[in-house]
């Protein structure tokens, strides 16, 4: 499989309220792909991964990263790496 790709995308998806469904729907995806992204079991292509940015109004380095994510907290209250 390679790498694993980290992301937020279920953390945005609660966020704004979408189902799995329906960003599936719009980024053309099965519902269950989704899933496995969100899960880590699977990585997106780069197709993909920018059709779910695109869908949020989003910079895809902001749902996709090769690094794990600093948490939230520590993004918002500044605690350093």
């Amino acid at each position: 499989m390679g790498e694993q790709v980290h992301n937020r995308l279920a953390m945005v998806r609660a966020e704004r309220k979408v189902s799995r469904q329906a960003l599936a729907e719009a980024v053309g995806a099965h519902y269950q792909t989704i899933g496995y992204i969100e899960r880590g079991q699977y990585n997106p292509s780069l197709d993909l991964a920018l059709r779910v940015a695109e869908f949020f109004d989003l910079p895809v380095e902001a749902l996709f990263s090769l690094r794990p994510f600093r948490p939230l907290t520590d993004e918002v209250y500044g605690r350093k790496k």
